[in-house]
């Protein structure tokens, strides 16, 4: 059953004959009469009474003609929906990005009052097949990526803070790794979760001859506020300042981790999507 078999069902149905049908789709008769011939042999049923002139549906073609307008508006949408839109930006992030991309969001929509701009909440993979399917124009991603038929457009660099609680009975509200941190537990997600921040903190440790002491994981949809009243004696990574009472954060040197955009390769240049990129890379520092 093919797409154009179901278009000639239709179309001989709303317009009551083949030689109709054939005009309205720009097509010989010859060829709307043998797709549907084609049509009614794989489906083993014949789909219009041919009485001279007249066609009229049969059984099985009342059956299948609201069936067929069905697939082919399914057809239609999806095709809608991953079709570029020179007007349309579908950008794909997770939370912590939200207030850079709007920002950015902001000012291009100042400039093209018409713009329709989607900010689209995705965790990292998703992200990635968004992009990778049309679903976005670009994702926003910290780290690094090697994915065929992508590409990085660096942004800007991201600074994690050092967050613990206000009641940490070390000095942690000063100097670098090995100073007040090197010895007490990194409260994290788990590894599999927050691949980049354990790398990060084993990276910059390993640089100042330490190893990361990690404390108890934080749990699926626990505050990190949370946790570090519980555990005041631990201290985390940050993306932004919670600013909460009982938490208190600083800036990490050394923990940097590189911001970019993820596009395609093959993508069609879009003068908006360039104009979100020099927001992005431009109109934002933390």
């Amino acid at each position: 059953m093919e797409f154009r078999q179901l278009e000639y069902l239709v179309a001989v149905a709303d317009h009551g004959g083949f030689s109709r049908a054939a005009r309205q789709c720009f097509v010989s008769q010859s060829a709307v009469s043998h797709q549907i011939a084609t049509l009614e042999k794989e489906l083993g049923a014949e789909l219009f009474e041919r009485t001279g002139r007249r066609v009229r549906l049969t059984e099985a073609g009342e059956i299948l003609l609201p069936r067929a307008r069905d697939l082919l508006r399914l057809r239609d949408e999806a095709a809608d929906a991953v079709r570029p839109r020179p007007d349309r930006i579908r950008l794909a992030a997770n939370m912590s990005f939200a207030r850079a991309a709007l920002a950015a969001i902001e000012t291009v929509r100042d400039r093209h009052a018409g713009a329709e701009i989607d900010f689209l909440i995705k965790p990292f993979a998703q992200r990635i097949a968004a992009v990778k399917s049309g679903e976005a124009d670009l994702a926003l991603i910290r780290g690094r990526l090697d994915e065929p038929g992508l590409y990085l457009e660096p942004l800007w660099v991201d600074n994690p803070l050092i967050a613990f609680s206000t009641r940490h009975p070390r000095d942690a509200r000063e100097g670098t790794v090995g100073r007040g941190t090197g010895a007490l537990p990194l409260l994290l997600p788990p590894a599999h979760e927050q691949v980049l921040l354990h790398r990060l903190a084993e990276r910059v440790f390993a640089a100042n001859g330490l190893e990361v002491r990690l404390g108890p994981e934080i749990r699926e949809d626990h505050p990190v506020a949370f946790e570090l009243v519980n555990h005041p004696d631990g201290w985390t990574l940050l993306y932004e300042d919670p600013r909460q009472p009982g938490i208190a954060s600083r800036p990490a040197p050394g923990f940097t981790l590189p911001v970019s955009a993820v596009l395609r390769t093959d993508a069609v240049p879009n003068a908006l999507v360039a104009e979100l990129l020099v927001g992005l890379s431009n109109g934002y520092r933390r």
